[in-house]
């Protein structure tokens, strides 16, 4: 078996330079550590990393975990952590959270036990007290996304989730729409409640009278958002527009209309949320909020680095949506 020794007298170091090159720390000279790296390719010698964090109490690794691995959206999101923690020159270690507090937890127990250096959890289920009791109990620093934490702003990066929906409402009565319906996501999600907190806020705000009748839970899904507007349209419920919590549910919905002989936008004007990819190609193209989520999960890997460095750190501002305004809506029955 070829060990750290046999690397250092190959290439003509000490077996502790050998292990400031594998783990980064200190001051190496670049030929030096050339020579260490060549030395380690042609003896074969590959590190025992497990060890090593074991030893150093570290895994020069930063842990992620998101709610599912599905969908254009955490896609967005994994590979910008990806180019930034391996612009590092650290790990990405990446599980899934499984949409349950309880997977949520143990994915970060999980990476914690791995010795990761510091770990960003996407939450959607995971409460307030739950997440404030696991900063206090684990040894490396957590980033939360997605969760407003009034009790530790430094610690998380979130997104006006309400404000969003209430622009995006907004503007559909802007132009000329007053029955509007809503799908929205998982409605046990703090996500889900914002969005459609939003939504009631702006019908609120222009004397508009909240009819549940004309709202329709999902799951974030293509078919649940077909289906859910199947249930409008069954309920035989009056709208213009329909706001979709996001941009697969709107997708699901376009279907529904179309099926059921609803022209889009004339008869129908549809917004979504996140602006997916497709948004822009589909007919007609689909007006959306985007969402900034490549520069809240670099802003919450900066803020992980400072809290790593023992660095002192201050809240983070929320991130804001923008409206993708695009051909799904067209003036409503009351534009003037």
């Amino acid at each position: 078996m070829i060990t750290m020794l046999d690397v250092s007298i190959r290439a003509g170091v000490s077996k502790a330079t050998v292990s400031r090159v594998l783990n980064g720390t200190g001051q190496v000279k670049k030929s030096t550590r050339d020579a260490v790296f060549k030395a380690m390719d042609e003896l074969g010698y590959r590190p025992n990393f497990l060890a090593q964090s074991l030893a150093n109490k570290s895994s020069n690794s930063i842990g992620l975990v998101v709610s599912n691995f599905d969908g254009p959206y955490f896609g967005r999101l994994l590979r910008q952590a990806a180019k930034l923690i391996e612009a590092s020159g650290k790990h990405l270690v990446v599980t899934d959270g499984h949409d349950t507090p309880e997977d949520e937890l143990q994915a970060v127990q999980l990476l914690a036990d791995r010795r990761c250096d510091a770990i960003i959890l996407y939450t959607r289920f995971t409460d307030e007290a739950a997440l404030m009791a696991l900063f206090e109990r684990l040894p490396v620093p957590v980033m939360v996304i997605n969760r407003d934490l009034p009790l530790a702003r430094e610690r998380c990066v979130f997104f006006e989730q309400q404000q969003a929906a209430f622009d995006a409402v907004t503007y559909l009565i802007a132009q000329g729409h007053r029955e509007i319906a809503c799908i929205t996501g998982p409605i046990a999600t703090p996500t889900a409640q914002a969005r459609l907190a939003g939504y009631r806020q702006a019908l609120e705000h222009h004397q508009i009278a909240f009819d549940a009748a004309r709202v329709a839970h999902g799951d974030s899904s293509v078919p649940s958002g077909y289906h859910g507007c199947q249930t409008l349209l069954n309920a035989r419920v009056d709208f213009s527009a329909l706001f979709a919590s996001n941009d697969d549910m709107a997708i699901g919905a376009m279907k529904a209309l179309c099926q059921a002989g609803k022209r889009l936008p004339q008869d129908v004007s549809i917004f979504g949320f996140d602006d997916e990819p497709s948004a822009a190609y589909l007919q007609p193209a689909l007006s959306t909020v985007y969402l900034p989520i490549d520069m809240m999960i670099e802003a919450a890997i900066a803020q992980a680095f400072r809290l790593l460095n023992g660095e002192e750190v201050q809240p983070l501002t929320p991130f804001t949506g923008e409206l993708r305004l695009r051909e799904s809506v067209a003036p409503g029955p009351y534009a003037g």
